[in-house]
């Protein structure tokens, strides 16, 4: 899967669908490309539920820079907001704003988009999900329904100690015998 080409959103589900017109009606990825952006989340592997957002995830040399590509391309959107702050040990950028009832989030940070954890956490996902199939999946679903966050959804059924986020990052060395091991065994 080429997660870098949002042209897979087209021929899925009908959120997957309208999410495709969205991001091209905004034309998102062309204003971005320097950013090299990557659309992450629960949309790309289908697991969202009503509340989810369309996160993009970039990568800037130059923050301020990156906060006023951002004003100047989507301030006039609603509920714009943008937001400098440090998380996890870095800096980053923030951009939410609502396009065609979509709730966006733009993410940048100086990492690679492919080394940032929203795309770590969606392969890992992505993974386990081929893995495990249309009933885990409805699981994950029905406990983001009731309101959990999807690392914390996945950690659960998983039966994950400690940190979710933490804990999915660490099974990217996992193999996939692993892992259906570990979910029969659960």
């Amino acid at each position: 899967m080429n997660w870098q080409d949002i042209s897979y959103l087209n021929s899925g589900s009908a959120i997957q669908k309208k999410a495709f017109k969205s991001l091209n009606d905004l034309q998102v990825f062309n204003l971005l490309a320097e950013y090299s952006p990557i659309l992450t989340g629960t949309i790309p592997i289908g697991i969202s539920i009503e509340s989810s957002d369309l996160d993009i995830t970039c990568r800037f040399m130059d923050a301020d820079k990156f906060e006023r590509k951002m004003e100047n391309l989507f301030k006039d959107q609603k509920g714009f907001k943008i937001q400098q702050k440090e998380k996890n040990g870095y800096w980053v950028v923030v951009a939410s704003f609502t396009y065609q009832d979509f709730p966006f989030e733009i993410f940048g940070s100086l990492f690679p988009a492919t080394d940032q954890n929203s795309y770590r956490h969606m392969l890992i996902e992505h993974r386990i999900l081929e893995l495990l199939g249309e009933e885990f999946r409805l699981n994950v679903i029905q406990l983001k329904k009731e309101g959990l966050k999807t690392e914390p959804a996945f950690a659960k059924l998983l039966q994950l100690e400690g940190d979710p986020y933490k804990q999915l990052l660490n099974m990217e060395g996992v193999t996939d015998t692993e892992i259906l091991q570990h979910w029969k065994k659960g």
